[in-house]
């Protein structure tokens, strides 16, 4: 296994991690939750640089980095839902999460028909967004245990509803861009 992988599965392994430091109410464990988030979201970008660099791309890694990506972006929007200082509203995270379980059904799909579908620009674009906006909510929700009152009560509902807009968006560019794999399947022509 490359070193590229070997970075997507270490940000795989800090996915449970990050959950458990992100829910617990206090400054210092939503600071580690910041800090672990910060350094799965530099193995995604190192991963991809350090594969490219050295000529060591791979089907796993093509398969692997974007669901992995899903998987810490998903646990994030997931664990904001269940905080009620955060006010995120849980139908926008569904619509990301079912954005990101129809690109990976159409990952596998592809799989079954001998394809590999690396991430396009729009869904790096979508998970430089999605990161962001995480990295943006955990800093209030650090912000908010130093200070022991929830300050910018409006950003996070904000900035997860830019995030879903954008997560839409890419996943309807990226379904109509491959759409001669269910076309057929589904009796449309493409």
């Amino acid at each position: 296994m490359n070193l590229a992988n070997r970075l997507t599965l270490l940000r795989l392994a800090l996915v449970p991690a990050f959950m458990i430091f992100t829910v617990l109410d206090n400054f210092w464990t939503r600071v580690l939750a910041l800090l672990i988030f910060f350094l799965a979201s530099l193995t995604d970008f190192f991963d991809g640089y350090i594969a490219r660099k050295t000529n060591s791309v791979t089907d796993f890694g093509k398969m692997m980095d974007p669901l992995v990506d899903k998987l810490l972006t998903s646990a994030a929007f997931i664990c904001f839902v269940g905080m009620r200082e955060l006010r995120v509203a849980p139908w926008m995270v569904v619509l990301i999460i079912g954005r990101e379980l129809l690109v990976t059904g159409l990952r596998m799909l592809a799989a079954a028909k001998g394809e590999v579908l690396p991430a396009d620009s729009q869904g790096k674009i979508k998970t430089a967004v999605q990161m962001t906006v995480v990295v943006a909510i955990l800093l209030v929700l650090c912000a908010n245990s130093f200070y022991e009152e929830h300050i910018l009560i409006d950003l996070p509902r904000w900035l997860v509803f830019v995030s879903m807009i954008v997560t839409l968006n890419s996943g309807v560019i990226y379904l109509y861009r491959h759409r001669r794999l269910y076309s057929k399947d589904m009796g449309f022509k493409s």
